[in-house]
């Protein structure tokens, strides 16, 4: 029995052409030709491994705040934009992610938006940043949350530059096309709360009688560097060390146990020197910042050596591990939080899988 050919004559591929363009004056279009690109085997990110250097990003930063001020630039920030997303100010495919630069003196004006944000302090001393009117100073590796439509102001009251790096979820804000962003003729919204208030009431493992928050955010505005170091140096010497991770912890809401914010995860892991992680992948794509150490990663088929400061990315579902050198201190962020509330989130931590 002859099977007949499924390969379409010059005169079928004509026809076919023929009814595409007029059904596209219609803006209609064919699923059966553009269905491979919608609903792929495996993720397909546009986001590719990439690594920043603190020591050159920093030299850039110091110089634009020779050319402009705090004040004209609104926020003085150099962003993190991934090579697989020129033009979009994406450091991943969902997330915004820059260094900010305040001189002495200098005071970021207050303003808010719809996106939420996170700032993980890097380097000098007496700044601060205000949220909803509760002011808290910055040390270095502190991690500092911003919540959606809260506003917020920063200042550097020292005598040298300050940088911290900022994560936020503007791309998946505008996704949805509900960016909305206000400012304040006042450069600093006035003290409602005593400073370390919310850390009094929250970061003790014990909550407020009756407490309870209207808001989807932790109510925590600044987890500490140095209690989550004590931490994880605990958890080393205590043991299990994950073989995928080293020692991991991921930064909490104490009202509900869920992550800090709805749209990102954020974590800082310990990895001790010379350990090698096992490989992993998971379809959050997740920005490193190294707080501590260095060390040497693998994404992909691309490879980082890494120092203090430094930046780099792992895209979705992207083969990674990473080495210690020295004993290292990762911290990281991603949409986790909003994949698993959609149902999304997948992890493999067999180092053969695909």
């Amino acid at each position: 029995m002859t099977v007949p050919s499924r390969t379409p004559s010059t005169e079928q591929m004509n026809a076919r052409k023929a009814f595409y363009d007029q059904i596209g004056k219609q803006h209609l279009a064919p699923l059966w030709e553009r269905v491979s690109g919608l609903v792929t085997r495996s993720p397909q990110p546009l986001a590719v491994p990439v690594h920043w250097k603190y020591s050159l990003v920093r030299g850039h930063l110091l110089h634009a705040g020779s050319l402009l001020s705090a004040e004209e630039a609104e926020r003085r920030v150099l962003i993190f934009e991934n090579p697989g997303l020129p033009g979009q100010s994406r450091i991943t495919g969902s997330l915004f992610s820059g260094l900010q630069l305040l001189m002495p003196g200098e005071k970021a004006h207050a303003h808010r938006h719809t996106a939420s944000a996170l700032r993980v302090f890097l380097e000098g001393s007496s700044a601060y940043t205000a949220v909803d009117g509760e002011r808290t100073k910055m040390s270095r590796g502190d991690f500092v949350i911003t919540p959606c439509w809260t506003w917020h102001d920063h200042g550097n009251d020292g005598a040298d530059p300050v940088i911290w790096l900022d994560g936020l979820d503007v791309p998946i804000v505008n996704l949805f096309d509900t960016s909305f962003a206000e400012g304040n003729e006042t450069s600093q919204i006035p003290i409602a709360r005593p400073e370390h208030d919310s850390e009094a009431r929250y970061s003790g493992a014990l909550l407020p009688d009756g407490g309870r928050s209207d808001s989807l955010s932790s109510p925590l505005l600044n987890y500490r560097y140095s209690r989550a170091r004590d931490s994880l140096a605990q958890m080393q010497r205590n043991g299990p060390v994950d073989p995928c991770h080293g020692v991991k912890l991921r930064y909490a809401n104490p009202l509900t146990g869920g992550s800090v914010m709805p749209t990102m995860s954020a974590a800082l892991q310990l990895i001790a020197a010379g350990f090698r992680t096992a490989p992993y992948r998971s379809t959050d794509s997740t920005v490193f910042v190294v707080i501590e150490g260095k060390g040497h990663s693998k994404v992909g088929d691309s490879s980082f050596d890494w120092t203090e400061n430094d930046v780099f990315v792992t895209p979705s579902w992207t083969l990674q591990h990473h080495r210690a050198e020295s004993e290292a201190v990762l911290f990281s962020f991603s949409d986790r939080a909003a994949q698993e509330k959609l149902g999304i989130w997948r992890e493999r931590r067999d180092a053969s899988a695909s």
